[in-house]
């Protein structure tokens, strides 16, 4: 194994506590526009990009009018009444600090639009620290395929060897598997250890993480 230089990041549910308010957000357009499912389901599901998502639970093409449709209402819904309500895990900015601190360079891996990242990327004061940022936008198919993941790689001119994703729901994990990258799970998503079984290492959140750096994967470089 390569000596560690990269560390990707998941931002959802491992840096900011969101999947509650994605699942939510989804379930209440789907529900006004007549496609009934159940918010249990939909929140399962969140970790997955709306080209994973729609399909799973409506049936619909990804690439249709009326999946598009769906994902720029569900956009704006969240940003209009979710957003705002939004809180960073606690500790979330200051184990960025660290992990930057150590040397690592931090390179968000994100299933998220744009749009939507840059606000909680903002939200959890992890700027400062980015090298570089992926978003859905920059992939044709979000996690668990591992697109993602591997041009979050080629920005941050590194080997798979060299990288560690940090993610908090099994469709990270695969990700990152699929694409030659260990995997370090946040229980903070609300995935049970089962669905994180892929990843090197399991913590509570990102303030049990920073708590035990110093034994984890991230102090041990070389």
């Amino acid at each position: 194994m390569k000596a560690l230089k990269v560390v990707l990041l998941d931002v959802d549910g491992t840096l900011v506590d969101s999947n509650d308010a994605h699942a939510q957000a989804w379930f209440d357009v789907l529900e006004h526009n007549g496609y009934k499912t159940e918010l249990s389901l939909v929140r399962e599901l969140i970790g997955k990009g709306g080209d994973k998502l729609i399909p799973e639970v409506t049936g619909l093409q990804p690439d249709s009018h009326e999946a598009k449709r769906l994902s720029t209402e569900r956009g704006a819904h969240f940003q209009h009444v979710y957003l705002p309500q939004l809180r960073a895990f606690p500790k979330a900015e200051a184990l960025l600090r660290r992990l930057s601190s150590a040397g690592l360079r931090l390179i968000v891996a994100s299933s998220a639009k744009e749009e939507e990242l840059n606000p909680l990327l903002e939200l959890c004061g992890a700027l400062p620290y980015l090298d570089h940022q992926t978003s859905s936008d920059d992939a044709k198919h979000s996690k668990p395929d591992p697109d993602i993941v591997l041009v979050a790689l080629k920005k941050g001119q590194c080997s798979p060897g060299e990288a560690v994703m940090v993610g908090d729901t099994p469709y990270d994990v695969e990700a990152a598997v699929r694409a030659g990258v260990r995997a370090v799970a946040l229980r903070s998503g609300g995935h049970p250890d089962g669905a994180l079984a892929g990843a090197v290492a399991i913590y509570d959140d990102a303030a049990d993480l920073l708590a035990r750096f110093d034994t984890s994967v991230f102090a041990q470089r070389s």
